[in-house]
């Protein structure tokens, strides 16, 4: 454990200016194993139901309002409540707030399970079980991101968030659907249970977790202080910090043109590329493929550039990405975009989680991963509506043109703020 010299905030509260360095590597490895099985069980089980919802939401209304509606429950809780969750990971145990949202996701399955196999499923229980699973996945997401620095040393954290990232690709965008695709033909009270099953045991894999899961308490008799205190003050470590806040106005910008390219890609690929489903499913499958190529590749690109270069990468594969719509309609031109875009955002990924987590007090990651998250969380949808008025005034090519400037105007702010001597320095 290093010891650093404390300073305080403006609520009076100490923090450690040089966050812990974990347990031993023994251990390290024993936690980083249980971490990527919790988040390959938890995202298997979320692919699946980002399919499921709205696909059962078909079977009970023709109305796209609604199984718009549906769909949105999973996400509305980040832009809601991601930075009242910020503060609660950073008040309690981050292990037992797993557990807690664990324990939501059961109920939440054994609700839907039980009202599809007694006949019962309605378009309430899936509104109602969308919302806790959302508001799950913010605290699950939350609390794990949080937790890493507890559970692993800082020479392993690069390699648990690589595998952990890898798990999120494979389980939300591979696995997930394709299997929830599968389970629903044989039977919705099957599919449902199954999900559950997954859940269950992700919840009985985090009792073979060692360490100790908790921030540090505030001094004895400091006065208590507000949830709009705790995220106020989240907020400002984020703002004043110039590399901290670089990075999240940059993952801002990013994810409002991977948002707009999801978005408009489909209407893209049908109307002027003139692409089957088939062949617009390669298109994405490379987004796919890239990212698991990034989560593999991450450790031997960031010895070969390092870790700020690797991120600068990224930068300018998302330039490409967005930028070859708009320059041809070529398929393998677009799908090679995609692939680097892909690839590209894993790299950002575990290289933006291994520096914040080696950056950010213990006490204040709960709130700065909330903060941040909802930074890239709100400008997708931003993202998407805009790309949509911009197509409709001056066309797609034009679009996607204009996401493809404002990506590239990220490369400044970007080697002027988060240079290789600040992020050494910390």
């Amino acid at each position: 454990m290093v010891t650093a010299v404390p300073e305080r905030t403006e609520t009076g509260k100490r923090l450690d200016t040089v966050p812990q360095e974990g347990p031993p590597p023994a251990l390290g490895r024993r936690n980083t194993a249980v971490l990527v099985g919790f988040t390959a069980a938890t995202n298997l089980a979320d692919g699946v139901m980002k399919l499921a919802l709205p696909l059962l939401a078909t079977r009970l209304t023709d109305s796209p309002a609604q199984i718009t509606a549906v769909s949105l429950t999973l996400t509305l809780p980040w832009l809601l409540i991601a930075l009242h969750i910020g503060v609660l990971v950073d008040r309690f145990d981050r292990r037992w707030l797993l557990w807690g949202a664990n324990g939501m996701r059961l109920a939440a399955m054994g609700w839907l399970t039980a009202s599809a196999v007694t006949g019962g499923l309605t378009l309430g229980p899936l509104f109602t079980a969308g919302v806790i699973l959302g508001v799950a996945d913010v605290l699950a997401s939350t609390s794990a991101s949080a937790l890493v620095p507890a559970a692993v040393p800082a020479t392993g954290r690069e390699r648990a968030n690589a595998w952990m990232v890898g798990a999120e690709t494979v389980g939300q965008e591979f696995a997930g659907p394709f299997v929830g695709g599968l389970l629903l033909a044989a039977g919705t009270g099957l599919a449902l249970g199954l999900v559950g099953v997954s859940y269950a045991i992700a919840a009985f894999s985090l009792l073979l977790l060692v360490g100790r899961f908790r921030a540090d308490r505030p001094a004895p008799g400091a006065a208590p202080v507000s949830v709009n205190s705790r995220i106020a003050e989240g907020l400002l470590f984020l703002w004043r910090d110039k590399v901290l806040r670089t990075l999240s106005l940059v993952v801002a910008v990013l994810a409002a043109v991977w948002g707009a390219w999801l978005a408009l890609m489909p209407l893209y690929a049908k109307q002027a590329m003139e692409l089957g489903p088939q062949q617009y499913g390669i298109v994405l499958s490379a987004l796919g493929i890239g990212g698991l190529a990034g989560a593999v590749a991450v450790t031997w690109v960031n010895r070969l550039l390092g870790a700020h270069r690797a991120m600068f990468a990224d930068l300018i594969c998302t330039t490409a990405m967005v930028a070859l719509p708009a320059l041809t309609t070529n398929i393998w031109a677009v799908t090679a975009g995609a692939f680097l875009g892909g690839m590209g955002g894993t790299l950002w990924t575990v290289n933006a989680r291994t520096i914040t987590q080696r950056m950010v007090p213990d006490e204040m990651l709960g709130r700065y991963s909330a903060a941040a998250r909802l930074f890239s969380f709100g400008a997708m949808p931003l993202g998407a509506a805009l790309v949509g008025l911009l197509a409709e005034l001056g066309g797609m090519r034009l679009a996607f043109g204009v996401f493809a400037v404002a990506a590239a105007a990220t490369l400044m702010p970007f080697v002027r703020n988060v240079t290789h001597s600040a992020l050494r320095s910390r």
